[in-house]
């Protein structure tokens, strides 16, 4: 009676943590994708999922096989009944070393062609005409996002709007430290890193605000470095880039500077770019990040000095 009711109790709470698990996929951008390259993710990592289900299913079952056939208290039990005899033995050698690799084979083979499917564009849908990539060079600097339009001449601050049904190419670099683009909803990762530039290619097959974010840990702003992605029809964002060129400020160096110093900010949006003054994918970039960043830990080093002396007057 009681092993029967401790049973039960188990039954409940695995049954209670499968239900939780369930009903947080809900909620899971990247379950849910809305373009080629997440849907291409999201078909692998839903075959590696069965597959490696497939795998549990097996050795729990050989498992359960296993200690039922060979129980201490089976009926009829006999000394002689189980005498492996393994050393040695070439055909359990050859499985258990030919599985494994097997195993491997069915699982590299789609991760290695997918890998190099999302290193080019994505292709249109049959009967419709190959576009161009919007060209977006999203750079970061502790902790705000600036995504620059060298085709339309603009920039935004921590947030951008595209075309849907077009491929974007991200070209990525940093002003700082290492960060990582990642919009979930259109596909996965990938680094930004400071003297080089890595590109990404994404593409939105339906119209929304999708959230974006900085997936590598870089200090105390990490959590807040979001951005909105508003994906749009090509007329709504013709409008968009045509109100930004027409009512905003000139991005000059100044500002750029300002906006460069470590800390949080709005969203911003500027009718020329950042890529007049610097580069940050380049040896120059690096250099000018450095000066930057010498020049505003003097500046800090002069204020401290000048509260030290405050505070013994």
């Amino acid at each position: 009676m009681k092993s029967k009711l401790l049973r039960s109790k188990w039954i409940v709470l695995a049954s209670l943590v499968l239900l939780v698990f369930l009903s947080g996929c809900e909620g899971i951008s990247v379950l849910d994708p809305k373009g080629p390259v997440a849907e291409k993710q999201y078909d692998l990592i839903i075959y590696s999922l069965w597959f490696m289900l497939g795998i549990i299913v097996v050795v729990f079952a050989l498992f359960t096989y296993m200690i039922i056939k060979y129980r201490e208290n089976r009926p009829n039990r006999k000394e002689s009944d189980y005498a492996p005899n393994l050393h040695g033995n070439k055909a359990i050698e050859v499985v258990w070393t030919v599985i494994p690799i097997i195993i491997v084979i069915m699982l590299s083979i789609p991760t290695v062609t997918t890998l190099f499917d999302l290193e080019k564009a994505p292709e249109p849908v049959e009967a419709e005409p190959a576009k161009e990539p919007l060209v977006i060079h999203a750079t970061t600097a502790d902790w705000k996002w600036f995504f620059s339009y060298p085709e339309q001449n603009i920039e935004t601050v921590n947030y951008l709007h595209i075309p849907k049904d077009r491929p974007i190419e991200f070209k990525l670099t940093s002003a700082d430290a290492m960060t990582a683009l990642w919009i979930p909803s259109l596909g996965g990762q990938k680094y930004n890193m400071a003297g080089m530039q890595t590109t990404l290619f994404l593409q939105a097959d339906e119209e929304g605000v999708y959230d974006g974010r900085n997936s590598n840990f870089n200090g105390e702003g990490f959590a807040a470095q979001t951005f909105k992605v508003h994906a749009e029809s090509e007329s709504a964002f013709n409008e968009w880039v045509s109100n930004i060129q027409n009512e905003s400020p000139k991005l000059t160096q100044k500002k750029y500077d300002e906006l460069l110093k470590p800390g949080l900010t709005d969203i911003d949006s500027f009718s020329s770019t950042h890529l007049e003054y610097v580069n940050h994918a380049t040896r120059e970039g690096m250099d000018y990040s450095v000066k930057r960043y010498r020049e505003l830990f003097e500046q800090k080093l002069h204020l401290d000095k000048i509260k030290e002396e405050e505070t013994f007057q």
